[in-house]
């Protein structure tokens, strides 16, 4: 039988007491690597300004408006015939009383030299019935003929003077017909599509017309501005002044534009739109701008000798108003609740609130409370950086190449410098 030792026995460790161990060295560790290191101080914003101007500003009312010829004339026909001659191509600039077309002319030149006939006839005959009106006269004084045979010879005298006065009404209609068989031009302009070619048979006063020639020198321009605008317009410029245009076209070079002066108010408010119908006329020298082309109308009602605007940028707009930064003396940001006005082009006007000279904040207000120190940047743009913070905190962030040092410190970036923590962070 085998012996067995009931001695004191060695304490044995917990299966887990390593596991546990190293339990609680991760969570010291971590306890120590998750204190709240302190927040770097933030840099002073960097921001862009422009002054606050006080001076003339036009009180304008920009519309869309469309061009039309000044006048429109389709060429008809007054008389039928062969059409013999065609005097000009499609879109040629034509002078008035040009010669456009030829009808053949023989048979109303005939025509003329029958009413003609007709009319030395009856002139003759004229003459001997007065003739004989005026020896019946003393005969019948005499007694040698009756009355009634007086009054005979005056009713054939007085008939014979009417059927004169008709055959030279047919002489003047035979000639008009005659000199209508030239058809020329009747205003100056340029000529459209050609309707119909020599050769064919020309019918009066038909359609199509013959030709369309428009007048493009000078031309008109219709456009239409709410009533709300018409209002202010007659309260500022009455109706009956010409108020001055410029006519800029939508679309090929925009930098050119045309001025006019307006020469047309509707006088009825067109109550499916609400606006006002109004033309202006403009010389169009240079022919820029041509029938039916679509252009923008600015219409300038009065100028506002001292107004106070700010560019567009520097409003900031919120459910309860409107208001701007301003640099003070102090190189703090103050926050200066305005009245905006109208707005003309990137400006606006400050109707309260401001009174000129102000250093205006135009970039960077995001970032701004009122009273915060802030830094006015260089108007020198920056190498490579564009002078714009954006560019500077690329460049910083990636180092890359012309980006300064300065230009990356000034753009005061916290969240480039939380990244630059987090690296850290990871290094430990």
């Amino acid at each position: 039988m085998p012996a067995y030792a009931f001695g004191p026995r060695a304490a044995r460790r917990p299966a887990n007491f390593c596991g546990v161990h190293a339990a609680l060295v991760c969570v010291l560790f971590f306890a120590v690597g998750c204190q709240e290191k302190p927040k770097p101080q933030r840099s002073t914003p960097v921001v862009a300004t422009k002054p606050a101007t006080r001076g003339p500003l036009p009180y304008v009312i920009v519309a869309n408006g469309e061009v039309e010829a000044n006048r429109t004339v389709s060429v008809q026909s007054l008389v039928s015939g062969m059409l013999v001659k065609v005097g000009i191509t499609e879109g040629d600039e034509v002078k008035a009383g040009a010669m456009l077309f030829q009808i053949d002319p023989r048979p109303f030149r005939a025509e003329l030299d029958r009413v003609r006939g007709l009319l030395a006839r009856d002139q003759a005959q004229l003459v001997r019935a007065r003739a004989d009106s005026d020896r019946f006269s003393g005969l019948a004084k005499d007694g040698y003929i009756t009355r009634q045979a007086l009054d005979q010879a005056y009713a054939d005298a007085s008939a014979l003077s009417a059927t004169v006065a008709g055959d030279k009404a047919s002489v003047e209609k035979a000639q008009l017909d005659l000199d209508n068989t030239t058809v020329r031009a009747p205003i100056a302009g340029r000529t459209g599509q050609l309707a119909i070619k020599a050769g064919n048979l020309v019918r009066a006063q038909s359609d199509p017309a013959l030709v369309v020639i428009n007048e493009l020198r000078p031309v008109l321009v219709r456009f239409s501005v709410p009533e709300r605008d018409f209002q202010e317009m007659r309260k500022r410029a009455g109706l009956d002044k010409a108020l001055a245009v410029k006519v800029t076209a939508n679309s090929g070079d925009t930098t050119q534009s045309a001025k006019g002066e307006l020469t047309f108010i509707n006088n009825v408010v067109d109550r499916s739109t609400a606006s006002v119908l109004l033309k202006a006329r403009v010389s169009n020298e240079n022919r820029t701008l041509w029938p039916g082309q679509f252009v923008t109308v600015g219409l300038e009602l009065s100028i506002d000798s001292a107004a106070i605007t700010v560019p567009a940028e520097a409003v900031v707009t919120t459910a309860a108003g409107s208001f701007v930064y301003v640099v003070d003396s102090g190189s703090k940001a103050k926050r200066i609740t305005v009245k905006v006005g109208r707005q003309s082009g990137g400006i606006i006007q400050i109707d309260t609130g401001l009174v000129g000279g102000e250093q205006v904040i135009v970039e960077g207000q995001s970032r701004l409370t009122n009273g915060a120190k802030v830094e006015i940047r260089s108007n020198t743009p920056a190498t490579g950086g564009g002078g714009r913070g954006r560019s500077s905190r690329g460049g910083g962030g990636k180092g890359g190449p012309g980006t300064t040092p300065a230009a990356v410190s000034s753009a005061g970036d916290s969240g480039s410098r939380g990244g630059q923590s987090k690296k850290g962070d990871s290094a430990k």
